[in-house]
């Protein structure tokens, strides 16, 4: 089965750092607030996000490895990873704001999620 992950950030030669999607679990993860970091599932609902993704999806906020960018950009390459859609900036950083802030997210994670978000910030300015 293909897995669905959202990229948080991706720095020039840093690793990747991403946290995977998962429509499991439906009725035991909130919608609202869509920003939930309590037991037993933390994540962040996205919505019905369409295409390949039409269940109720959630960011699943557990942590864990982070892609090393080579291998990441090679995965692209040779098609194992392929983009299937960009999310509203908006839904973005939220989502992005809460991943930041998940007791699973690593310092270092948390720092170069920020930074994405200080640059969504910077892309929206005049």
């Amino acid at each position: 089965m293909p897995k669905y992950f959202l990229v948080l950030a991706a720095p020039y030669r840093h690793d990747v750092v991403f946290r995977f999607l998962t429509s499991r679990y439906e009725g035991m993860r909130p919608e609202d607030p869509p920003c939930f970091h309590g037991d037993p599932y933390a994540g962040f609902f996205l919505g019905v996000l369409g295409g390949e993704l039409g269940r109720k999806s959630w960011l699943d906020l557990r942590g864990g490895d982070d892609f090393d960018h080579w291998d990441f950009r090679r995965y692209e390459a040779e098609q194992r990873i392929r983009t299937i859609l960009a999310l509203p900036l908006v839904l973005l950083r939220s989502a992005l704001e809460c991943a930041a802030a998940a007791e699973d997210t690593t310092r270092q994670q948390e720092r170069l999620i920020r930074d994405s978000i200080a640059l969504l910030a910077d892309q929206r300015a005049p």
